[in-house]
């Protein structure tokens, strides 16, 4: 029986315009096995938010396949691919993308109680992600009275709140200065460790990147191991 949770073969993804085709995965492949957390660098434009895009289900390949879990993601329809972003990812992004108008600990609350966990149940386990992420004293709080570190640490909270076999953070420190980089990376470690989460993780910062047991580089749309 295979560990593998993440097994992606010959991606490729194309965008057409009326005046070119451009080519920015070719084909692509990743073995990421549970419990793993890989890092991927690379220049801006090589592709790496379309990669995460991909695996993350919110965008489509042109061509390959992404077996993730034991699924077949280019096969699922839109209701099984909401289903997979909503259970089996946790998604964190170089901007934080929280609701203005609700609270930290709604925040994080939210996504469980529309993926249908019980009211009483979501608000437990958005308590307790607040207070492993040292934020328990800011519950509630807006994101504008939060300071950016905070509305990161918030996001990756809210990422984790469904209880996701895969975290995947595209650039979660792109957005901060060098001491709230340095935090957010130690936090996405250390909490996917304590949660037993595999991370795969896309970052230029090549300092967070070496702290991943595989390190990659995406180049010209291809994928090498370092």
């Amino acid at each position: 029986m295979t560990n593998e949770i993440l097994t992606v073969k010959d991606l490729c993804k194309e965008y057409v315009t009326k005046s070119e085709r451009l080519l920015v995965l070719k084909g692509l492949s990743l073995s990421v096995k549970k419990g793993e957390r890989v890092c991927i660098i690379g220049e801006s434009g090589n592709g790496k938010s379309t990669l995460l895009n991909i695996l993350g289900g919110i965008d489509a390949a042109t061509s390959g396949s992404v077996l993730a879990g034991g699924r077949e993601l280019t096969s699922m329809s839109q209701d099984e691919l909401t289903e997979y972003r909503a259970k089996f990812v946790g998604l964190v992004f170089q901007f934080h993308y929280l609701l203005k108008d609700f609270t930290a600990l709604e925040n994080i609350f939210l996504p469980a109680y529309m993926a249908g966990v019980p009211k009483a149940a979501a608000l437990e386990k958005a308590k307790k992600l607040l207070d492993d992420i040292g934020l328990s004293d800011r519950a509630g709080h807006l994101p504008s009275e939060l300071s950016g570190g905070e509305r990161q640490r918030v996001a990756v909270a809210r990422a984790l709140v469904n209880d996701p076999e895969l975290l995947l953070a595209d650039e979660p420190t792109g957005n901060l200065d060098p001491a709230n980089s340095a935090m957010i990376g130690d936090l996405l470690f250390d909490i996917s460790g304590r949660y037993q989460k595999t991370l795969l993780l896309v970052t230029h910062d090549m300092s967070l990147a070496k702290k991943g047991s595989s390190l990659y580089e995406l180049k010209d749309g291809v994928l090498q191991k370092k």
